[in-house]
Formats: structure tokens, C-alpha cells, sequence
């Protein structure tokens, strides 16, 4: 059962984005009762994520050397740029701007590694650099956020409930999963829980996605500005395929290593920022266009299946002393 669902996961998260769509547009008096369950359910799906980025990798992702370069080139300089270049153009609301912000600026840690599988890329190695992945962008983001939002950052983001969010939703979850791992190495019955929580992974992925679109759906409709932000999170998609195809050129991969780094530019962690999202004085709204992230995302990330492929094969043709391609291992 387990492998069943892990072969078909890309088309039960896609139906359980489409049923959470449908729930709150049928059902928007639902919204509240829903979304108080987000919160238990995020936090089971935050843990078995974190899970999956093995602490002892972290070593080994700091020597994969242009490969993890690469990656870190184009989630913290490249997409920051991009963002950057962005925000004159968002929507003016602050709420909905710090909503773009604030999942834009975050690279995707988990299902990241399954759409790079899907395409042919190197899973194994852009699952050993999530470790890093994860660190690095929870000690630049409010520094980023700071710098793009400008005097705005101040009203919007309070440190407290931040904090707060951060140390609960993030840091708990990431420290007890090092925990179980730690415990699984050394002990069967750690192995057993692990191996539990990590055939949970899907079905929690699909819960969370379902209760989170169907919570904040109502808002969407609700809130033009955040539809507003919907163009711009097409344009990152178009855009960074080809910038991470070209990063990847630039520090001469192979195909398989261009292809995770033009996924890992692409994508991005909304639904490990939605608590962070939750925790605003504009909570609702923010969290709403995180929301309207994850939706453009996973249809996105569909289409990226096929497509980058044939964007790498394009933009990597007759680069000079490009090494052989080195699949890695994938997950899911």
C-alpha cells in the first residue's frame, strides 16, 4: 500500500488540491472548523517531512561541491534577485506582499525531491543538500523579508508571535525528527517508529493540502489582491526553470545534476511557511497567498515533469567539458 501511494503521489496531491478547492467553494461556512485542524495535521506533516532530510547527510551535502554550489546560487542569490525585481509590481496590499515574500524566499525541502525523481534528476544528491536547504533559508528569511519589505516589515511581521510559530512548527518538529532518526539508528524500536511515520508521508501531504486549500479558499475569493498575486507566481515558475538550467550550464553539471537545479530554483516551501504565514497581525490573508502558491505549484509542477527535461536538454547542448550524467538515487 505504502508503495502504491508513493508511485501515484503527484496525482493525489493534484486531487486533493482540486478537492479542497471544490470543499470551499461549496462548503465556505466550513472555513473556520477547517482550518483549526490545519494546525495538528501541519505539524504531523512538518515532522515526518523533516524525517526524510537525514541530519547525517548534512556533512555529505558539504562536499558535493559544484552541484551544492549551484543549488545555493540559485536559492539565494538568483530567486532573491528575481523576487527582488518583482516586488515594485506586487499588489500594494502589505499583507498580500509579505504573503509573495515570504514563500518566494523559502526553497522547497520535501516534495521537491519527488518531481525531480519523476524527471530524470538527481533526487539523491538535492536530498542530501535539504538539510542545508533548510537552514540556510530559516536564517535568511526574515533578513530578506527585512530588505524587501523595507518600513513595511515592521507592521507586518511581529517578532513574538514569529518566534513563537518558528520554534513550534519548525524547530520542534526538525529537532524530533533528528531525534527519531537518532533513535532509529540505534535501536529497532526506533526503526519501527520511523518507519511508520514515514509511510504516513503521503496520506499527510494529502490531508494537509486538502484542509489548507479548502480552509483558505473563501479568503481567496474574498481578497483580489490576492488573486493579484497569482500572475507573479506564474512568472517565477516560467522564469527560474531556465535560470536554474542556466546556473547549472554555468558551473558545468550534468543532466541529471541540472535538472535538480532548476526544480529546487522553481520551487518553493509553502506549507513549511504557512505557519510562519498563520503567525502575522494579517494572518488570514497571508496565509491565503501562500495558498494561492501551493495551487499554482502543483499544476506547475505537472507541467515541469515534461518540461524540464527539454529546457536543460536545450540550454545545456554543446556546453564544453560538461561530465557525464550522474543520476542519483530517487525517493518516492
Amino acid at each position: 500500500m505504502v508503495g502504491r501511494l508513493e508511485r501515484h503521489q503527484v496525482p493525489l496531491y493534484v486531487a486533493a488540491v482540486v478537492a479542497g478547492v471544490a470543499l470551499g467553494l461549496l462548503a465556505p461556512a466550513a472555513g473556520p472548523g477547517l482550518a483549526v485542524a490545519v494546525g495538528p495535521v501541519l505539524g504531523a506533516l512538518l515532522y515526518v517531512t523533516f524525517l526524510q532530510v537525514p541530519a547525517r547527510e548534512l556533512a555529505r551535502s558539504l562536499r558535493a561541491g559544484r552541484f551544492l554550489a549551484a543549488v545555493l546560487v540559485v536559492d539565494f542569490v538568483v530567486a532573491p534577485l528575481v523576487v527582488a525585481a518583482m516586488t515594485p509590481f506586487l499588489p500594494a496590499d502589505v499583507a498580500v506582499r509579505t504573503g509573495v515574500l515570504l514563500v518566494l524566499l523559502a526553497p522547497c525541502v520535501d516534495y521537491v525531491v519527488v518531481f525531480t525523481g519523476l524527471a530524470g534528476g538527481s533526487a539523491g544528491r538535492l536530498l542530501a543538500a535539504t538539510p542545508l536547504l533548510l537552514l540556510a533559508q530559516m536564517a535568511l528569511l526574515p533578513v530578506l523579508l527585512g530588505l524587501l519589505l523595507g518600513p513595511a516589515a515592521a507592521g507586518a511581521i511581529e517578532p513574538g508571535p514569529f518566534v513563537e510559530a518558528f520554534l513550534g512548527f519548525i524547530l520542534l518538529p526538525l529537532a524530533l525528527a533528528w531525534l527519531t532518526q537518532w533513535w532509529a539508528a540505534r535501536h529497532r524500536s526506533g526503526e519501527v517508529v520511523a518507519g511508520a511515520a514515514g509511510a504516513a508521508m503521503v496520506p499527510l501531504m494529502v490531508a494537509t493540502l486538502l484542509l489548507v486549500v479548502a480552509s483558505q479558499v473563501p479568503a481567496l475569493g474574498g481578497a483580489g489582491a490576492v488573486l493579484g498575486a497569482v500572475p507573479f507566481y506564474v512568472a517565477f515558475l516560467l522564469v527560474m526553470v531556465p535560470l536554474g538550467a542556466l546556473i547549472a550550464r554555468l558551473f558545468r553539471l550534468g543532466t541529471a545534476d541540472a535538472r535538480a537545479v532548476a526544480f529546487t530554483g522553481a520551487t518553493r516551501n509553502s506549507l513549511v511557511v504557512l505557519p510562519l504565514a498563520l503567525a502575522l497581525p494579517a494572518g488570514p490573508v497571508v496565509a491565503a497567498t501562500v495558498v494561492a502558491q501551493t495551487l499554482v505549484e502543483v499544476v506547475g509542477m505537472v507541467v515541469a515533469v515534461r518540461a524540464v527535461p527539454r529546457v536543460v536538454a536545450l540550454l545545456l547542448r554543446g556546453t564544453p567539458g560538461r561530465p557525464a550524467e550522474q543520476p542519483g538515487p530517487t525517493r518516492g
